[in-house]
């Protein structure tokens, strides 16, 4: 199978951007803060929601739940090699939340990836 480093690139410094971030609301003040500058909410994110395209365009869903819900919001939690752990989002409304439930699946079926927003989860 074909290597697919720009998307695997990608997908390693949201990662390291997460992984940098403050999992507590309360580090983000002080000399903990992991971001230079005032913010106006003063909320710290911890998570970039993405979702994925695979290669014949369509949107990534995996369901959820017992309730048939399915999602095509996630959170990188873990990169192995050409696999990736992603936490399974749900939105309701204008906000994310964990479902608890991850997916693993192969970095190569992935043809693009698109950042929706930054936010904080309480996924831990």
């Amino acid at each position: 199978m074909e290597n697919n480093n720009c998307i695997k690139n990608l997908l390693k410094f949201i990662l390291l951007l997460q992984n940098n971030s403050s999992d507590k609301i309360n580090d983000c003040f002080g000399c903990h803060t992991p971001f230079l500058g005032p913010t106006i909410n003063k909320v710290c994110y911890n998570t970039r929601v993405i979702t994925l395209y695979g290669k014949d365009g369509t949107i990534f869903t995996v369901p959820y739940g017992n309730n048939n819900c399915e999602s095509s919001y996630f959170r990188i939690k873990q990169i192995n090699d050409n696999c990736c752990t992603l936490l399974i989002l749900r939105k309701e409304n204008d906000e994310f939340y964990s479902t608890g439930q991850t997916i693993v699946i192969n970095i190569n079926c992935i043809c693009a990836v698109k950042c929706i927003k930054d936010t904080y989860i309480n996924c831990l």
